[in-house]
């Protein structure tokens, strides 16, 4: 959910009459500001690159079942190396820790330069006592906000406002992603692709669910981390719908109720639904006309399981145990942009299309995501590059056999506990 990407870098704002400070009213602000999003919803131009980005919850080796207080983060932070193949380290509402990588040539070498970076990351925590997990969900620690930034107590009270303080809060607090972020590709292809997207979202998920626990309570679903995300406020997480992308994430980021609105250095939460189009229209509601540099705000605090942000954001997938993750980074990757891979993957996915809630709670239990699991990640395995097909044969095995990361994951909480969970995880 952090705004901090893996730096595919968007194009510059086509709309060269709307300066950044300049103030959206009037009759026509509506339609400048649709304009302004959706000239920058995608950049023209070559597939290929790939950037990385993993959420881990941070674990006190001695103390696994408290959430680790705010100082003490800060100081591990302030002592960490600089990470040998770029990644940021970025901080969580719940302290939860982020590796973000630079945007690398393939797959192959976004893989590499993660899991470097998550070695010396794993070294100086363990140094100092302390683990950083990557799972969907938090199995243990109550949703607790421990960051003390403005944004995200600016947040935490708009959720409040709004009826979904619990999953508001488990949702900044309590899970872990992660986003596997791709080139949009030519102009001529970007409706194909995202439609592929759409449809490969239910895949993914039910491929991903590795959160059967949050809190150190069950709800039953695969994926406590996307039922957190359905309970949030509508229009803020639920998918970008089809048509011309652009336009559709245009109309989607207008529809969209504010969240919060800067005031200098402070953020002021908006604790009724006001979209942003409302607000262009009437800027009484707010109080104040709209500017672009709040319209660009806005827009990074929508969270769509696929988002475009000059590049594509794929942010569907539960963390997994780095026993996992690579394999299901190439899986994304393999699906999207080997174009023959693509295609096939396309029919695969047609029978469970639209069905995320579905996949969300019954992962591959449920026979028909199961059977488009298998499929996609053999397809995967069969067409991976060299440098991860060890990694995707081993997880299109392991889905063939009726099994995936997630059930292990459940199997492991169900029978020892949810802290035997973190604590194993923490350890390996």
């Amino acid at each position: 959910m952090t705004t901090h990407t893996s730096h595919l870098a968007p194009p510059e704002p086509s709309l060269q009459t709307l300066a950044d400070a300049d103030v959206l009213s009037g009759r026509d602000a509506v339609a400048a500001a649709a304009a302004y999003v959706a000239a920058q919803a995608l950049a023209d131009g070559p597939v290929g690159r790939v950037g990385l980005e993993l959420e881990l919850h941070l674990v006190d080796l001695a103390r696994p079942a408290e959430r680790v207080a705010w100082a003490d983060v800060m100081a591990l932070v302030a002592a960490m190396p600089a990470m040998p193949s770029g990644s940021s380290v970025t901080l969580e509402p719940g302290g939860q820790l982020e590796l973000s990588t630079p945007p690398h040539a393939d797959v192959v070498s976004s893989v590499a330069a993660l899991r470097a970076d998550r070695e010396v990351l794993r070294a100086a925590l363990a140094a100092r006592g302390y683990a950083a997990v990557p799972l969907g969900a938090d199995p243990v620690r109550p949703p607790r906000r421990v960051n003390p930034h403005a944004r995200y107590d600016a947040m935490e009270r708009h959720f409040a406002a709004r009826s979904c303080a619990g999953a508001g809060l488990a949702m900044m607090t309590a899970t872990a992603a992660l986003q596997v972020n791709l080139d949009a590709g030519p102009a001529a292809g970007w409706s194909d692709r995202l439609a592929l997207l759409r449809s490969l979202v239910p895949v993914l998920v039910a491929a991903s669910a590795g959160s059967p626990y949050l809190g150190g309570r069950s709800s039953g679903w695969s994926s406590m981390r996307q039922e957190t995300w359905q309970g949030i406020d509508s229009g803020r997480s639920d998918p970008v719908t089809s048509g011309e992308p652009g336009v559709a994430w245009a109309l989607y980021a207008l529809d969209a109720p504010v969240m919060l609105v800067r005031e200098g250095a402070a953020m002021r939460a908006i604790t009724e639904r006001v979209t942003f189009a409302a607000w262009l229209r009437d800027p009484a509601l707010i109080g104040r006309p709209a500017t672009l540099t709040d319209l660009d705000y806005h827009l990074t605090t929508l969270f769509p399981p696929v988002r475009p942000r000059g590049y594509v954001e794929i942010r569907c997938v539960d963390a997994l145990s780095d026993r996992w993750w690579p394999a299901v980074a190439a899986l994304v990757v393999g699906l999207v942009d080997d174009p023959v891979a693509a295609d096939l993957a396309a029919e695969l996915c047609e029978p469970v299309a639209g069905a995320w809630e579905r996949a969300a709670r019954d992962g591959v239990t449920d026979p028909d995501l199961r059977r488009a699991v298998a499929g996609c990640t053999d397809l995967a395995a069969r067409r991976a590059p060299a440098g991860l097909r060890t990694e995707l044969e081993a997880l299109a095995t392991l889905v063939a056999d009726g099994s995936s990361p997630g059930q292990e994951l459940r199997a492991v909480a169900d029978t020892r506990g949810p802290l035997a969970l973190l604590e194993e995880e923490a350890r390996a």
